[in-house]
């Protein structure tokens, strides 16, 4: 099984602009590109949650948004919740509402997750039309492509696009010698 393709970088290094849990200094850079709608991605948020715990800050966890919008008419509607979210610093609790609840994600869905995390909701419908938000989803997309991402989730793993299975033991296989290093 591949385990990664040198050819294929990520063409905006981390920094930030990203959405990061964990230092950007740690040895290891875990980047998802990843879409609101994809069960897969929901399904890759408790192994990426599992890695956290394991590594600690041993690991930066990045996400960005590729919305397949032909496949999930709803995907980016959430990522603009999410980016009006982090408006009001709470991008992680909304993303994490978002992957959870998949298949309520229409308007007065979103409205309710902004109540539910006592967001200041005249705000938060306010941000989610807002240009600047649509821009960061928009260069995550334009990256994304430029990093030659096809389908949700694609994971970078120190800048270089991580191919092959997801599980657990799998990326642990893949990232411990990264940060043995």
């Amino acid at each position: 099984m591949s385990t990664a393709n040198s050819t294929v970088d990520l063409v905006l290094p981390v920094g930030q602009r990203d959405h990061v849990q964990g230092l950007l200094t740690a040895p290891v850079v875990l980047v998802e590109y990843g879409d609101y709608q994809c069960p897969y991605c929901a399904q890759a948020t408790g192994v990426i949650q599992e890695l956290q715990y394991q590594l600690g800050d041993r690991l930066c966890y990045v996400f960005r948004h590729f919305p397949l919008t032909e496949l999930h008419p709803k995907a980016l509607r959430a990522a603009e919740a999410a980016e009006a979210a982090a408006a009001q610093n709470q991008f992680w609790q909304m993303h994490y509402c978002l992957l959870s609840y998949q298949s309520a994600l229409n308007e007065t869905d979103l409205l309710q997750y902004a109540r539910d995390l006592e967001l200041n909701i005249e705000r938060f419908e306010h941000d989610i039309n807002s240009n600047q938000r649509f821009h960061h989803i928009q260069e995550d997309i334009k990256t994304g492509i430029g990093s030659r991402v096809d389908s949700t989730p694609t994971f970078f793993i120190n800048e270089i696009r991580y191919v092959g299975s997801w599980d657990l033991s799998t990326l642990m296989n893949v990232i411990e010698p990264r940060y043995a290093e």
